[in-house]
């Protein structure tokens, strides 16, 4: 019997490798690394680090929304900058407006990036 339950849903942008958008195990929600696509067009949304951090953050939203949770259930992210010098700041500023306090855990690195600025997955305990 498989102990992971995958989630899926249209309003976020779809696979295109073996990858699932996310899986739930072990009593937590995790995602795959979200980035900036129209989940309709499947185009990258916004030129800037603060339209494609909204747009990252609204796939991100729709995918733990898919299994009846939301952003106060994230207890670990891992974001991927392309530029992680010059955008953390404005990356920052729009990704604390979608979380409250006790803010989850956080990693953030500099990575080389596929015509994206930034590529976002998270944990979240189930309710």
């Amino acid at each position: 019997m498989d102990r992971r339950q995958v989630i899926s849903t249209q309003a976020a942008p779809q696979p295109v490798g073996a990858y699932s958008q996310a899986i739930v195990a072990g009593g937590f929600l995790h995602t795959s690394g979200l980035g900036p696509h129209d989940p309709v067009t499947g185009r990258v949304a916004g030129r800037t680090i603060k339209e494609q951090t909204e747009q990252t953050m609204r796939n991100l939203a729709a995918v733990l929304n898919a299994h009846g949770l939301d952003f106060s259930d994230v207890v670990r992210a891992t974001v991927h900058l392309q530029h992680l010098n010059r955008d953390f700041d404005e990356f920052n500023s729009v990704y604390e407006r979608h979380l409250t306090p006790p803010y989850p855990v956080r990693t953030t690195v500099g990575a080389d990036l596929a015509n994206v600025l930034l590529e976002i997955d998270m944990m979240a305990v189930l309710r």
